[in-house]
């Protein structure tokens, strides 16, 4: 059974940062990431990366977020900064492996006008 882990969440001021953090409990996969739902919203892909670390990013985030994967760590990770109101949402892990798709249990970022 493999678990993602969330870590990091929380509430911030605009303008402030975050980081999140994702550790996998066994696997391998090609690509790790992380989406986001808010309220009354569908669930969006934020970022994504690939084993050998190419990545991929949501216009909204460009330029303000940076993911970044530590594959002997299992983990991803996602740097937040210059958060905006609207960034407000539960934040999940995903992992791709070769069978199936993984999530995580989410973690509630909130940012503060």
């Amino acid at each position: 059974q493999v678990q993602l882990v969330e870590s990091g969440g929380g509430l911030v001021q605009a303008g402030g940062s975050l980081r999140l953090a994702c550790a996998a409990s066994r696997g391998i996969f090609s690509i790790m990431g992380w989406y986001r739902q808010a309220p009354g919203k569908q669930r969006e892909l934020v970022a994504r990366i690939t084993s050998e670390g190419r990545a991929a990013y949501a216009d909204s985030v460009k330029d303000r977020f940076t993911i970044s994967r530590d594959n002997a760590k299992n983990t991803v990770y996602l740097q937040m900064n210059s958060l905006k109101p609207e960034d407000t949402a539960v934040y999940y892990c995903n992992a791709v492996s070769s069978i199936y798709d993984y999530w995580g249990q989410g973690t509630q970022v909130t940012v503060s006008s």
